[in-house]
């Protein structure tokens, strides 16, 4: 295992303590065990800091701004190649399963390629300003307070959420240049001026034929996220696009870490830093003192990781394409309870949840015809009774709300594509779609929303930029699944645990 690099000062010192943490979480996701994790951080970091140097001596012998990754995303593309080069080298075995399987996919494939055909984000946060970017970065995914990551930056805390708004705004602008300049199927260059002009108003509503090829193409479905400035997204789109795989649970664990205050670099009352304030620099940290360090935040960091994890014990083990297939904190009880009553009972033996169904949720409980009636008989019961009518009879079925069109797109012999068009009668606030398969169909990847699955058993929740639906309005989302021997249409279509008729 090699030795981690020397700083090469008090700030580079201080920045190498603020890197670790951000780079051994990582790691940790990428490999089977610590060993593996703290050997990999420790290839990776190094190799990440003589890049990060050679490209800063280039800059300043030729006086021309080099384009590059900020620190820390720039560290953690560093582990994702040191794996790249374990798995083609014989150490896969040390790899966690999942990011063996992506890197020998096309998927990783486009992080190496042609630069135009690499996800947008990535090319977008490389072409800023190395400032920015680290604004950006740190505030979004690293989910540092502002004031924190004022100080790591030099920047003026009053005015960093200002500076924060424009660099959203210029990242923005990156990714649409960007994305015009991507080479693309003639159907995605006629949707990419509509595109802009949807994901700039929050209050804009995407038209269904655009909807539907979002659901359908998973780069112009990639570039929503990007562009979307309002809605929660860009830290998603950051992640996924930046990182690759693991992004969206590397960036559930840095929440985590910020939730639980040991977020690498963040300073409390009365720490030292290393580096004083108007005076002269503190004397020259040594490697030793670097790998204590080292040692103490990464103990801390697996520590908190482990802790995260198995506080999640009692609750059904939710999956999502996201994360790579790692549970996350709270997942288990995002299902709704109206979901979850509503699938087969093969299927609601392994999984619980313990939350409150949302309002939209109630509202489908109470009309549901199938629901068992509730208390005391209401007083036209009463007088019926009381006139010695005939009993009242059994109200009939209320007719479905919701209607759900699956089409398979594309089929191989070990895999297909699909995607799901669903028209809702009543407006939403959030939406979760569950349906079952009948032959052992297994969701690898979907986009426009986000999946868990449980044994034949699937739902797709809303993404968080396509969550309200209008009364009357289709919206829709894609998927990758495995198949074997049969691959016939799946059944049990349920909009938040109420049933929906199918079209063909």
């Amino acid at each position: 295992m090699p030795d981690l690099p020397t700083p090469q000062d008090a700030a580079e010192a201080a920045l190498f303590s603020e890197c670790w943490d951000a780079v051994l979480s990582y790691a940790d996701l990428c490999t089977s065990g610590s060993a593996a994790a703290a050997q990999l951080a420790t290839e990776a970091f190094t190799h990440g800091i003589h890049q990060a140097r050679a490209t800063e001596t280039t800059a300043k012998n030729t006086g021309r701004r080099t384009l590059r990754l900020p620190r820390v995303p720039l560290l953690l593309t560093a582990v994702r190649t040191t794996a790249a080069a374990w798995e083609a080298h014989g150490q896969g075995h040390r790899l966690d399963p999942d990011l063996r399987l992506w890197l020998n996919s096309d998927k990783a494939a486009r992080y190496t390629g042609p630069p135009l055909h690499r996800p947008l984000a990535l090319r977008g946060l490389r072409d800023m300003q190395e400032p920015d970017a680290a604004l950006l970065w740190l505030a979004e995914v690293e989910s540092l307070p502002l004031p924190d990551v004022a100080r790591r930056l030099g920047l003026d805390p009053t005015a960093a959420a200002e500076e924060l708004i424009e660099v959203r705004a210029l990242f923005r602008d990156r990714c649409h240049r960007n994305h015009l300049d991507t080479p693309m199927k003639a159907e995605c260059r006629s949707y990419a001026r509509l595109l802009d002009a949807v994901t700039r108003s929050p209050n804009a509503g995407t038209p269904d034929d655009l909807s539907r090829h979002l659901a359908t193409c998973v780069e112009c479905a990639e570039a929503a996220a990007c562009l979307r400035l309002h809605g929660g997204g860009l830290p998603s789109a950051l992640a996924g696009g930046v990182i690759g795989w693991g992004g969206l649970a590397y960036l559930e664990r840095r929440r985590r870490a910020a939730d639980a205050g040991l977020s690498g670099g963040r300073v409390y009352a009365g720490a030292d830093t290393g580096l004083t304030q108007g005076g002269t620099a503190r004397p020259r940290i040594g490697r030793t003192g670097i790998l204590v360090a080292a040692v103490i935040v990464s103990a801390l960091a697996l520590g908190t990781s482990l802790m995260q994890f198995g506080d999640s014990g009692g609750g059904a083990s939710a999956t999502d394409e996201a994360t790579d297939g790692r549970p996350l904190a709270g997942e288990a009880e995002s299902l709704p309870a109206a979901d979850l009553t509503s699938e087969p009972a093969a299927d609601s033996s392994s999984s619980s949840s313990t939350s409150r169904p949302t309002g939209a949720e109630t509202e489908v409980k109470r009309s549901d015809p199938d629901t068992e009636p509730q208390g005391k008989p209401s007083s036209t019961v009463k007088e019926t009774r009381k006139a010695g009518g005939s009993k009242p009879t059994k109200p009939t079925k209320a007719a479905s709300y919701c209607q759900v069109k699956y089409e398979i797109l594309n089929e191989w012999p070990d895999g297909f594509q699909a995607t799901v068009t669903v028209t809702s009668q009543k407006a939403l606030d959030n939406w979760r779609i569950g349906w079952t398969f009948r032959d052992g169909q297994q969701v690898s990847q979907m986009w426009d929303a986000s999946v868990t699955q449980s044994g034949a058993r699937v739902t797709a929740a809303a993404a968080d930029y396509n969550k309200q639906v209008a009364a009357g309005a289709t919206f829709a989302f894609g998927f990758l699944s495995t198949w074997h021997d049969e691959n016939t249409t799946p059944y049990g279509f349920t909009l938040n645990g109420g049933k929906c008729t199918t079209t063909g």
